[in-house]
């Protein structure tokens, strides 16, 4: 018998380069997420970009201040904030 245990997604710590936010997982992963699907991470300065605090036990990260809350199972599932769609 196999038991399929699903674990959430959890962060522990982000970085952003030119166009790209990196979210690194508590399980080893890292998602490397196109700034362009998030125009308000895009328009924001570093300085903007870096006062973020982790949200609950990594579930997702809020952006003091732009007032941005983003999940990481949405940058896992490709939701895009650009014109509200999802990137295949």
């Amino acid at each position: 018998m196999n038991i399929f245990i699903q674990n959430e997604p959890l962060a522990y710590d982000i970085q952003f380069n030119e166009d790209e936010l990196i979210v690194f997982l508590k399980d080893g992963r890292k998602l490397f997420v196109p700034l362009v699907w998030y125009p308000s991470l895009l328009n924001a300065t570093k300085k903007e970009l870096e006062n973020f605090e982790i949200l609950g036990d990594g579930e997702g990260i809020h952006w003091i201040d732009l007032d941005e809350d983003l999940s990481v199972r949405g940058f896992i599932q490709g939701i895009s904030l650009q014109n509200n769609k999802e990137v295949a």
